[in-house]
């Protein structure tokens, strides 16, 4: 099938191996020294490996490749799971979230949301609440990981988001229109540690760069089970 997927310019690369650490579905490996894209179908194309690189190797292209195999690369990630480490330990790769729902007392929690509509897909390139807007680009799902999200980040925030795992196409030119065409003072950046949520920063820096704008930006990364990683 023709998709998306990175391509590892090997003359560039230095063989320092953080896209490698970076490629969350194991899809890059270390051989002789350089990163290689030793399986196609593990390349999810969403790029987590390219901020990675400091010598520029890794990049887009459109060609002709095998379907992403989301289904492999959960599979391969529960066998390495099992190996055992070096140590003799067992392998602790894998990380099941479990835990009993604690009691809540019901509270009326306020809404922090100030404009609609909030879908990145949705919103105008133009309105009048982006001017000097301090702009939170959040992935959908981290609103419902992480509980006290309204009072934390969308409080005095334009709020936009998305997931680029379900959104078709590439959120980086809607959002460089954005930050082209309006006075917007911040960008704070909320994922999901998980891979596919890279999609959504390397959108955010993409826009960034081309809208040739100095915004001060941050990102900040919530783990699954709802704390902020430092």
């Amino acid at each position: 099938m023709l998709r998306k997927i990175i391509k590892i310019d090997e003359e560039k690369c230095n063989g320092c191996s953080l896209c490698a650490k970076a490629c969350h579905e194991g899809a890059i490996e270390m051989i002789n020294g350089k990163a290689r894209l030793t399986r196609e179908d593990y390349c999810d194309g969403l790029g987590d490996c390219l901020p990675a690189c400091p010598t520029g190797a890794i990049s887009f292209e459109e060609r002709e490749a095998p379907a992403y195999n989301e289904e492999a690369v959960l599979k391969a990630k529960a066998e390495k799971a099992k190996k055992p480490l070096p140590c003799g330990c067992p392998g602790t790769n894998a990380k099941a979230i479990k835990r009993e729902p604690a009691p809540v007392k019901a509270t009326s929690v306020q809404s922090q949301l100030s404009q609609w509509p909030c879908q990145i897909k949705l919103v105008p390139i133009n309105a009048p609440y982006f001017e000097n807007a301090n702009l939170l680009i959040a992935a959908d799902c981290t609103a419902f990981a992480y509980g006290n999200f309204h009072q934390d980040f969308i409080r005095n925030h334009i709020t936009l988001i998305g997931c680029p795992k379900l959104d078709e196409g590439d959120y980086a030119d809607k959002l460089t229109e954005i930050i082209r065409n309006n006075n917007i003072r911040s960008v704070k950046v909320v994922r999901m540690e998980v891979p596919c949520c890279g999609g959504i920063e390397n959108a955010v820096k993409k826009a960034l760069m081309a809208s040739s704008k100095f915004i001060p930006w941050q990102v900040v990364t919530i783990t699954t089970d709802g704390k902020i990683i430092e």
